[in-house]
């Protein structure tokens, strides 16, 4: 299993320990200091789309309107923190963000 997310994200960081805890064997990639390759990028848009683009995100609301205007996957490339997290894969399938349902599928 994967998480992909920020690794000073209070909702990673929960996320990480909850999957940790019943007993999942987690490598976290932080997306900030490792980036995310283009390719695992076009997986996760092909999965969630738009609403991978995190537009609540500090990084959003630096962005000018021109810079928002361009493709999701060209932004999520140059700002990796703009992904909304965390992305967790296990095996072929792919999850976003921790709510219930997520919750639910892994504890």
């Amino acid at each position: 299993m994967k998480l992909y997310g920020l690794k000073n994200c209070d909702t990673c960081r929960k996320a990480l320990k909850s999957l940790a805890d019943a007993g999942h064997d987690v490598s976290f990639i932080d997306v900030r200091a490792e980036g995310v390759s283009r390719e695992d990028l076009s997986r996760f848009y092909t999965a969630f789309g738009d609403d991978l683009v995190n537009t609540r995100s500090t990084t959003w609301r630096g962005l000018d309107t021109e810079e928002r205007a361009r493709p999701s996957l060209d932004l999520l490339g140059d700002h990796p923190t703009l992904m909304k997290r965390p992305v967790i894969e296990t095996g072929s399938e792919l999850s976003l963000g921790w709510g219930k349902p997520v919750q639910e599928k892994f504890l």
